[in-house]
């Protein structure tokens, strides 16, 4: 399998170029750094002990923030490398006030590419972040006795069923993680069974909150809804932002001001998402319009990475996107941080023990469909906000999880650092 494995990414790098371009046509590489995946590297090195932690997206690289704080006051740590897939989660990164901190795109997984990038970076430990197993990575990890680590681990019932299907090139790959910190208990049982040894469930990272969250400062837009009922969309995928233009027009028939936020997950929609939009009837803000927000506008819609938990402090309800559609879900948590209720759609598999979690807590709930979801808003809409109970218990879960990961990764560190 690995012979096969080794055939197709092959046959991925050989078609990388066209693949690339057309990514940067549509926006989704960066125009100077895309070559970062082909291993032609923007930053250096430098000497001393590198931790180097990768996740796919913006929502694994957010996880592990807190961790990474943590490992940035270690003195004998002279350097951590982020890696990620994608456009969005570096613009992320360069919004941090990290001073270890480096950025690169994550190389291509064939068996040459992966071996010029360890020579490079020379990484005293590897932390695979989430879901992100990649066969020649670990293989020459594991060659240059370099300990890796899979943090937040989360396998779907999907994924495993796949790996499950070759089990001994399964049993091959997972048998070299040195230790594995499952995101919930399922996915420590999918992890046991496809073979890695060294396994524990401490609780989902993305409890934790990093210490130095910032806000944006949006003082127009603060204004702007201080007389106006208000909830927000947030990272919603297609098809969503037309579903919640229909509940908009269900709400604007009870309540004259109302306005809608909409935080799309990838920004780079929003010029299709306002057309949507707007052959709904409805009048359309975006955030970087130089033109003044006209006082009968119905929503407005974040076009700007960073600026997710600033809108979530000016609502109280909040709707998750990715949930709708079969996509798995988004991380609830950072709206219920800034005291907001979250409403969702039935697909939220990536995020279920913790869904199950604030249900408890009375601060999510399920809906199917625009009636039910407008129904929803409109019992909260005549509510106040939720207290800080409920933040502070999450603090204090997140808290605990942070502090035992922290103790478990130092405890195998040991001898690297």
């Amino acid at each position: 399998m690995l012979i096969i494995y080794r055939f197709l990414i092959n046959l991925v790098f050989f078609f990388s170029p066209l693949i690339l371009f057309l990514r940067l046509i549509k926006k989704k590489e960066h125009k100077k750094r895309f070559k970062e995946k082909l291993c032609f590297f923007s930053k250096n090195r430098g000497n001393g002990k590198l931790l180097w932690f990768h996740g796919a997206s913006v929502g694994e690289i957010q996880s592990v923030i807190p961790l990474i704080e943590r490992f940035e006051k270690k003195k004998s740590i002279k350097k951590i490398l982020i890696t990620s897939n994608t456009l969005s989660s570096s613009k992320v990164i360069e919004k941090l006030n990290f001073k270890k901190v480096v950025h690169q795109f994550f190389p291509i997984d064939t068996n040459y590419h992966s071996k010029k990038f360890l020579n490079f970076w020379k990484p005293s430990a590897a932390f695979f972040i989430d879901s992100e197993i990649w066969p020649n990575m670990i293989i020459n990890l594991e060659k240059n006795k370099t300990p890796i680590f899979v943090i937040n681990g989360r396998l779907t019932k999907k994924s495993f069923e796949r790996w499950k299907q070759f089990r001994n090139f399964s049993n091959h790959i997972f048998g070299k993680i040195n230790l594995c910190l499952s995101s919930s208990k399922i996915s420590k049982f999918y992890f046991k069974k496809l073979g890695v040894k060294n396994l524990k469930y401490l609780g989902n990272l993305k409890f934790a909150q990093s210490e130095n969250d910032k806000l944006i400062n949006l003082s127009l837009l603060k204004k702007f809804i201080k007389k106006r009922k208000v909830w927000c969309a947030s990272s919603t995928h297609y098809n969503e932002e037309k579903f919640c233009g229909i509940v908009h027009k269900f709400l604007k028939k009870k309540y004259k001001n109302i306005l809608t936020i909409i935080v799309p997950r990838h920004i780079e929609r929003s010029h299709s998402i306002k057309e949507e939009l707007n052959n709904l009837g409805l009048k359309i803000h975006e955030f970087n319009s130089k033109n003044k927000m006209h006082k009968d506008t119905d929503i407005y819609i974040m076009n700007s990475y960073g600026k997710t938990k600033s809108i979530y402090s000016l609502c109280d309800n909040v709707f998750l996107g990715g949930s709708l559609i079969k996509h798995g879900g988004q991380n609830p948590l950072e709206a219920t941080r800034y005291n907001c209720n979250v409403l969702h759609g039935p697909n939220v598999d990536n995020f279920k023990e913790v869904y199950n979690y604030l249900g408890k807590l009375n601060v999510s709930f399920k809906i199917q469909n625009s009636l039910q979801l407008f129904k929803r808003l409109n019992q909260l809409l005549s509510k106040k906000n939720n207290s800080n109970v409920v933040k502070l218990k999450l603090k204090k879960v997140g808290d605990k999880i942070l502090n035992n990961t922290y103790m478990e990764i130092n405890k195998h560190l040991i001898n690297e650092l």
